[in-house]
């Protein structure tokens, strides 16, 4: 299963904390999600992602409902940087 690191900036990070959307999104797909926040109080946040399968991961962040969802969790998707674990 492979392991990745998801960064990326956040209009609100208490907001983006709070928010449902990512296992709304990813919870049904069997991909689990560990957020993580900048401890200097910045707006950069972390994903580590479990994914059984990235076709299925490529293809979901490519929809119309990921994005929707990152617009909802304020995701600045210009700022996102993906690392897959080799």
């Amino acid at each position: 299963m492979p392991t990745l690191m998801i960064f990326h900036e956040v209009d609100d990070v208490e907001h983006w904390l709070s928010s449902t959307k990512r296992q709304d999104l990813f919870g049904p797909l069997g991909i689990t999600v560990r957020p993580f926040i900048d401890p200097a109080k910045s707006h950069r946040v972390g994903l580590i992602v479990q994914v059984p399968d990235m076709e299925t991961f490529q293809r979901i962040m490519e929809s119309e409902e990921a994005a929707e969802a990152m617009k909802f969790d304020g995701v600045r998707p210009d700022t996102i940087l993906t690392l897959v674990e080799p």
